[in-house]
């Protein structure tokens, strides 16, 4: 397993970020598809966009919230 990976899902989901930010960065930074449109929300799309791009700190803006 990448460790990258592992210690950044390991750190996220030790600080209690959103779920849904959690799904979405581990899917980007894999390069795999979007969900479809329904399917997608804030966080979603904030984690995608930070894994796609190797973003290791913008979980930081999710500690503790919750996508609506």
């Amino acid at each position: 397993m990448n460790t990258t990976y592992f210690n950044a899902m390991d750190t996220m989901e030790k600080a209690g970020v959103d779920r849904q930010y959690i799904d979405g960065w581990a899917c980007g930074f894999m390069h795999n598809p979007r969900r479809g449109e329904q399917h997608v929300t804030e966080a979603y799309e904030a984690g995608y966009d930070d894994g796609y791009n190797g973003v290791m700190d913008g979980y930081q803006a999710w500690v503790g919230k919750k996508a609506a």
